[in-house]
């Protein structure tokens, strides 16, 4: 009786141990996968966000910056920056900047990418969210996969958070957990937590590099208020409305404005303007992935939109964005963010002639439409010599 107790003990650890192992070496690949990015023809050359803050130096989030302008540096006109993965689990604004560094030809100014804003993020999912690790693309030349990630830092990088989270320098309380919430955590700070460092460092970017726009690219679930919006402080408001307008009569979907709440403090469309020259910009599309109804959270929900309980909903008058069979798939998601950043810099430049952002050869949102995003990523087995990073 006691050796047969004892083998089953035996077993149960070895199965715990199987599953420790299995899951351990899951947890790792995704923490570590390698996503290759290939430096369209734009690009002028490649920096981290120590350049701007040493103190990241070493870090997981010392980010890559990806500078584009035309050949040679330096023609004049306008800079701005264009922010992907600040929260990493809203994939359209990380792969539309991943578009844009791939393709994007700069006739005119200067424009800085981070793709991935938070690379910490990027390496974890939602705890309890049931989140896929990844997610993938397919293109003409095979398939291309990326990390999905997550709203806040990753516990494995920064730890513990506080019992109340006092945002800097505002002193207001926000919730424990945000206090690795890249989008609630501007202007950053040189002595704060690894998520405050990272907002600090692109501050010095912006302020270094005098940039103009600040575009910050996000998805918000259909429950939520601000959505298919851009958010704008209120030096940005007329620019805003104009690109609005533009965007909803030309592009062929529609897309609102919302001003930047004052009260609320640590959001980039809020913090930015305050504490630099710079107009912030906050873009929202629908991801029903996000919301809190949603069915079984994978790789289909997060690529087609489609769900049917977020659409039962809607039918009870919960959504603040339409939802219907042919969901919210991410290259409607991708392409309305690209065509809203075109015309946002041509909105730009028709109001300050004086300092254009002229930015070509991006796909609009039709053209996504017609030929999905995979058709725009670069293969990387034919990339040139020194023009493939991994993000």
């Amino acid at each position: 009786m006691l050796d047969l107790i004892g083998l089953r003990k035996s077993l149960l650890v070895c199965a715990f141990l199987l599953i420790f192992i299995f899951s351990s070496l899951s947890f790792y690949r995704s923490r570590h996968l390698k996503e290759p990015l290939v430096a369209g023809e734009g690009v002028l050359e490649v920096r981290k966000l120590s350049d701007y803050f040493p103190g990241l130096k070493g870090s997981i989030n010392d980010a890559r910056v990806y500078v584009l302008g035309s050949k040679p540096a330096g023609s004049g006109g306008g800079a701005a920056l264009i922010l992907g993965g600040s929260h990493p689990e809203e994939p359209a604004g990380r792969l539309a900047a991943w578009l844009i560094v791939e393709n994007a030809r700069v006739e005119g100014g200067r424009i800085f990418v981070i793709p991935t804003a938070n690379p910490s993020a990027s390496t974890a999912t939602r705890l309890g969210g049931a989140y896929p690790p990844d997610y993938t693309i397919d293109t003409p030349w095979g398939r291309q996969t990326f990390r999905q990630g997550d709203r806040w830092s990753n516990p494995l990088d920064q730890w513990p958070d506080p019992e109340v989270y006092i945002h800097y320098p505002s002193r207001q309380q926000l919730a424990y957990m945000d206090i690795r919430n890249q989008n609630r955590t501007w202007p950053g700070r040189p002595n704060g937590t690894m998520t405050e460092k990272t907002c600090y460092a692109m501050t010095r970017l912006i302020l270094s590099e005098k940039i103009d726009l600040v575009i910050d690219l996000h998805e918000a679930e259909l429950q939520y208020p601000v959505i298919s919006t851009i958010v704008a402080h209120q030096k940005g408001e007329d620019l805003a409305a104009l690109a609005s307008m533009m965007i909803s009569g030309e592009e062929g979907f529609n897309i609102g404005v919302e001003y930047s709440p004052v009260a609320l403090r640590g959001l980039s469309h809020r913090e930015i303007g305050d504490h630099t020259p710079a107009i912030p910009l906050l873009l929202e599309t629908p991801e029903p992935f996000l919301d809190a109804t949603r069915g079984r959270t994978d790789r289909e929900l997060l690529l087609t939109g489609r769900d049917e309980f977020v659409m039962k909903a809607g039918r009870h008058g919960l959504l603040f964005e339409k939802l219907d069979e042919k969901g919210w798939p991410i290259d409607v998601r991708v392409g309305r963010h690209l065509s809203s950043i075109i015309q946002i810099f041509r909105v730009w430049s028709e109001l300050n002639p004086d300092r254009p952002i002229v930015m070509e050869n991006v796909p609009r949102y039709s053209e996504v439409m017609a030929r999905g995003i995979g058709y725009y990523l670069k293969n990387p087995a034919e990339c040139p010599p020194g023009r493939l990073f991994f993000e």
